[in-house]
């Protein structure tokens, strides 16, 4: 990646100034205060935006690079990556997001991601380095090398930090003690004393102790409250049963009411009934009565009757005797006076007397029989005392009956009504109380019975459920204490989870430092030391060609002989050079992109031959990557003459 052309149009004291940027070495001279950094300073907020926070400085980049006047406060910045593809970026620094476009002039800033805080993030979607790495890296400022001669064996360290971790800053047998020491300081050990470990677990040994002697009113306090539960549920089923009883009362008493209502009826009845009884044997009495009299009556008719007829017999009897005689006479007479002329009367009298015997026994037979009869309906209408007090006793029994059998409809549907009423009336209670379940004596006659012994045992409970209540509230300062015990215990535990979590976090740390020291030394540390071997030789003009990195040694130069002796023993300027090579090399293990090196006044504390020899090392870095110098001196630029190196010279 390269840049080849930056237009500022106001940023800073920078305003109207167009620079082209060639491939190889590009050299920008100004005095101390002609904005050489304001402009490195452009190329970082124009590829990452420029933050409005402070972050640690007194002064925002924002306030720190808006012009005193105008409003614009923009510029534009043209590059090109690896793959030779170009792209213009446009930044107005009031607003968050770029413009970017490509080679055909094409808006393109939609198809690359975007952060809430930053915006568009489309340089670290091209090279994979972010503002830190960048400004780390990449963009090397005087201040960043500003080391005299005393510091050796400072450099040395920061040179052997960034070989062994990848971090200058970094060293890893020192960041492992720093780790130990506060792990032992922040948390303790089983050795140590008085440390935070130590003194929380013998804070929870001392609370625990006192926890032991207080759990006994802990214990005693479930027993109450075991009891008083058990209590109150009692008491609870006893105010229901009582409930229960109490409705069971109030429906016996309707019940019972009821049901002498219908007694009423009953006895009604049954007086009618014995009245009945009575009336039906004193009507049975004068029917008797009536019966023998009507008797009586009849036999002496019948008797009468008898006689009667028996005359009427008699005198019928007696005219035809008469008659016979007569008649006899009449034939003798014939026989005598008239001789024998007349001696076939006999036979004409006799059938004669005979028919009119028949006829006359006829006759009286049936006058016999009209007379009967007469006599049967006046027998029948004979009138005797005891017939209307008969009459008046069997209205009295049909009154009677009439009204029983009324009563009898009444009770039997009074008696129906009645039983549906209270079978479902019954059932809603069952429903409510489950009798079964409430174990109640459902036989109604021992409701009141239940009733006051319910009422006798609920009231006992109630007094030693009272007696529970005043045995609670004198062991609860005990408990109050042991509450406040397990409230420190709880922090103490809480305090002691901490610390070791904290722990774990160190050991964990200690782990991943380690595991990411050893992968370093695998895999990144042996390009380094290949870096540093290739830039000693350069610098040293192969006096030097291998440097060697142990965890016990540091780094070490191989002499010609293969012999070896710590980097200490170079000058601090060599050191100096391998410092700021390395880190310039470090960039394409961490790119996708081989990117511009930016040094903004790096070597101002540099003797000329320092300057010779790390100026030779950009020279062979120019050939794949483009070297930006800022400098306030024309050293560099007699240097690079001498050296018959061309380069890009800028001049602010």
């Amino acid at each position: 990646m390269k840049i080849n052309k930056l237009q500022i149009n106001s940023y800073g004291k920078l305003k109207d100034k167009k620079i082209e940027l060639n491939n190889g070495i590009n050299v920008i001279y100004g005095n101390n205060e002609s904005g050489k950094s304001t402009l490195l300073n452009f190329i970082v907020s124009t590829f990452y935006g420029i933050s409005k926070n402070k972050n640690g400085k007194s002064i925002t980049d924002y306030d720190k690079f808006k012009p005193l006047e105008g409003t614009d406060f923009s510029g534009k910045i043209e590059y090109e990556l690896n793959n030779q593809e170009k792209y213009e970026v446009v930044r107005d620094f009031n607003k968050k997001n770029p413009k970017i476009y490509n080679s055909n002039y094409e808006d393109i800033s939609s198809t690359f991601p975007i952060d809430k805080k930053t915006g568009i993030e489309f340089f670290y979607d091209q090279t994979k380095v972010d503002e830190y790495l960048f400004t780390s890296t990449i963009g090397i400022m005087q201040k960043e090398v500003e080391l005299e001669k005393n510091h050796q064996n400072f450099l040395v360290q920061k040179l052997a930090n960034l070989v062994g971790t990848g971090e200058d800053n970094v060293s890893y047998k020192l960041a492992m003690d720093r780790i130990n020491r506060r792990q032992l300081d922040e948390i303790g050990s089983d050795r140590s004393k008085e440390k935070p470990i130590n003194i929380v677990n013998k804070s929870i040994l001392e609370l625990e102790n006192k926890k032991i002697n207080l759990e006994n009113y802990q214990n005693k306090k479930y027993e109450i409250s075991e009891l008083e539960n058990e209590y109150l549920d009692n008491i609870q089923n006893l105010k229901i049963k009582n409930t229960c009883l109490k409705d069971l009362k109030k429906l016996s008493e309707n019940k019972k009411f009821d049901k002498e209502k219908l007694q009423i009826k009953e006895n009604i009845i049954i007086n009618n009934s014995e009245k009945i009884s009575e009336l039906n044997n004193k009507l049975n009495d004068l029917k008797n009565n009536k019966e023998n009299k009507i008797n009586e009556i009849k036999k002496e008719k019948i008797n009468t009757d008898n006689l009667n007829n028996l005359q009427l017999k008699n005198k019928l009897n007696k005219k035809l005797i008469i008659l016979f005689i007569i008649l006899l006479l009449i034939n003798i007479s014939t026989i005598i006076l008239l001789n024998n002329n007349l001696k076939y009367l006999i036979f004409i009298t006799l059938p004669l007397f005979f028919i009119i015997s028949k006829i006359s026994k006829n006759k009286l037979n049936k006058t016999i029989k009209i007379n009967s009869e007469k006599n049967t309906i006046d027998l029948e209408n004979i009138e005797i005392p005891e017939l209307f007090e008969i009459q008046n006793i069997e209205n009295q029994i049909n009154l009677l009956k009439n009204q029983n059998e009324t009563l009898n409809n009444e009770l039997n549907d009074l008696n129906s009504k009645l039983n549906l009423k209270y079978n479902l009336e019954f059932e809603k209670l069952n429903n409510k109380y489950n009798f079964s379940k409430n174990n109640l004596v459902l036989n109604l006659d021992n409701i009141n019975y239940e009733l006051e012994e319910n009422e006798n045992e609920l009231n006992n409970k109630n007094l030693e459920l009272h007696k529970l209540h005043l045995n609670k509230e004198n062991i609860e300062p005990q408990l109050d204490e042991l509450a406040n015990i397990e409230e420190n215990l709880a922090l103490k535990f809480e305090e002691k989870n901490n610390l070791e979590n904290l722990n774990n976090s160190f050991e964990i740390c200690k782990e991943v430092l380690e595991e990411s020291y050893n992968e370093m030394k695998e895999n990144i540390t042996p390009k380094f030391t290949n870096n540093l071997s290739n830039i000693i030789s350069i610098i040293t003009n192969n006096k030097y060609n291998s440097v060697k990195f142990n965890d016990e040694n540091g780094i070490m130069v191989e002499l010609k002989n293969g012999d070896y002796f710590q980097i200490e023993n170079l000058s601090t300027g060599t050191i100096d050079q391998l410092y700021l090579a390395l880190r310039i090399s470090m960039i394409d293990d961490l790119s996708t992109e081989i990117l511009p090196i930016f040094l903004d006044e790096t070597f101002a504390y540099y003797d000329d031959e320092r300057l010779k020899n790390i100026l030779r090392y950009l020279v062979s870095e120019s050939h794949k990557r483009q070297i930006i110098i800022f400098t306030c001196s024309k050293r560099e630029t007699t240097i690079l003459d001498k050296l018959n190196i061309n380069y890009n010279y800028v001049e602010l």
